[in-house]
């Protein structure tokens, strides 16, 4: 038997409402929430409720509050990694971010696509595609980048930007959807 946890991870179609996933996101929602509620003095490093939920969570990484995530269990963080303040990450799927990237306040990481049928959106039916952003990379304010989308090495997003395909390497994009300048 398939769990929909199962074909979640295996990048096929499956019901978020599903007892198994909610109790994983209600473990992240206790860890974000305890992260979120630490004095700042205790944020500068990565938070321990914080490190214990993520796969990898990096050196030398640090995450402002408040800060959102599904999962948790699904991000990949390199060295020294910064997230600012009101940044969500939707980790139905694996999400890697590169080492020395910075990561503005209110940008978005989204997994997770529904599907295009009502009847079937209505039922919780998603699927969850991986995200990769490179290393020493600035994602700019109140950017969104989408699921399935790699952003390359050395990449500049900017702030607002709705970044829908993969960015190559040493590129600035800007704008709705996100264009190379």
């Amino acid at each position: 038997m398939t769990t929909e946890r199962q074909k979640m991870e295996s990048g096929a179609w499956y019901s978020c409402l599903d007892s198994e996933l909610e109790a994983l996101r209600m473990t992240a929602l206790n860890a974000v929430h305890a992260h979120n509620h630490l004095p700042p003095s205790d944020r500068r490093a990565l938070s321990p409720p914080l490190r214990a939920l993520f796969a990898d969570p990096g050196n030398a990484c640090l995450i402002e509050a408040p800060f959102h995530c599904s999962y948790g269990r699904n991000i990949h963080l390199g060295t020294e990694v910064y997230i600012n303040s009101g940044c969500v990450i939707l980790d139905s799927a694996a999400v890697h971010i590169g080492d020395g990237t910075m990561i503005g306040p209110g940008a978005q990481i989204l997994c997770a696509d529904h599907h295009r049928d009502p009847v079937k959106r209505r039922a919780g039916i998603e699927i969850a595609h991986p995200v990769h952003i490179g290393a020493d990379v600035w994602i700019g304010a109140g950017a969104i980048i989408m699921p399935g989308v790699t952003v390359g090495n050395r990449v500049i997003v900017g702030a607002g930007a709705v970044v829908t395909h993969d960015v190559p390497e040493g590129v600035t994009v800007v704008g709705v959807p996100a264009r190379a300048i």
